[in-house]
């Protein structure tokens, strides 16, 4: 496979229906799913050292990585459209974890220091 087909592959996956879903409607209301995708890709080539009877062989290689999480949707309702964001219940839990634990330390932090000058 070249690096020209590999390339044109992935620019193939990232067209706009990997970002929006298929509109749903039900009792007149339509709801258009919205994603957040990411992608990246990198590649490079060259020689390996040449051996003393001629040129080295040519080498290349490449990687990507993409990911696409739910970001929300669109409502349309009544002729009016709506943005729905979709939450990420781990992520907000998480947060509000570190959070605590962050303000814990401070707190003890604050005390040990107060104890020491009083």
């Amino acid at each position: 496979m070249a690096l020209r087909d590999l390339v044109g592959g992935l620019m193939e996956a990232s067209t706009v229906k990997r970002v929006f879903g298929q509109p749903v409607e039900r009792d007149g209301v339509v709801i258009i799913p919205a994603a957040t995708v990411r992608g990246a890709f990198g590649g490079g080539e060259g020689e390996t050292p040449a051996p003393a009877d001629g040129p080295g062989p040519k080498n290349w290689g490449g990687g990507g990585a993409w990911s696409a999480a739910p970001a929300g949707a669109y409502m349309l309702k009544d002729g009016t459209v709506t943005w729905v964001p979709a939450v990420d219940a781990n992520r907000t839990i998480l947060l509000g974890c570190v959070t605590g634990i962050v303000s814990l330390l401070v707190i003890r932090s604050i005390a040990r220091t107060v104890a020491k000058r009083g």
